[in-house]
């Protein structure tokens, strides 16, 4: 997709939006069933198979389940890449090729009950971004500027939206 195209599919949207602010709210749903036995959750993805999220090996996991922090990280992969193709094909940056990595720093003390003094979840979140391009180092500073601001997940884990829990009886 190049930035015309890229333009065309995006301005409907932007001028409804623009028009009826409303139209552009919406509320995420994904669902995922608990499995007590294993200690799991299988999670419907909505886009092909079914994931199961279980206890990372350093909670007592055995890495037969994904690990909840690693798709925390996925997400935030899948969003600042696609967030970066957008921003970069809308500023026609030439860029021929990429790499995405999300590090994230866990003292498991904390999740594991062990220390209240330790923080639960992750302490420090980076991305690093390795992009084969011409562009100079200027642009490729707005590019990243530009990422960090307009990727949901980013933003989202910046502004801490603190999920909130409510159990229901069924």
């Amino acid at each position: 997709m190049n930035d015309q195209q890229l333009r065309a599919v995006q301005a409907p949207l932007k001028d409804r939006y623009r028009a009826d602010p409303e139209s552009a709210k919406k509320t995420l749903r994904v669902q995922g069933t608990l499995d007590l036995e294993r200690i799991a959750c299988r999670i419907e993805t909505g886009r092909g198979p079914v994931t199961e999220a279980g206890l990372h090996p350093m909670a007592g996991g055995d890495r037969s389940f994904a690990c909840s922090a690693d798709m925390l990280l996925e997400a935030l992969i899948g969003c600042a890449g696609v967030t970066l193709c957008a921003v970069a094909t809308a500023m026609t940056i030439p860029i021929t090729a990429g790499t995405i990595v999300a590090e994230g720093d866990v003292d498991f003390r904390g999740t594991l009950g062990i220390s209240k003094d330790v923080p639960i979840g992750f302490m420090a979140i980076r991305l690093i971004i390795e992009l084969q391009t011409t562009a100079d180092d200027a642009v490729l500073e707005k590019l990243a500027k530009l990422t960090e601001r307009y990727c949901v997940v980013a933003q989202s884990l910046s502004e801490a939206a603190r999920p909130t829990v409510t159990i229901r009886r069924v």
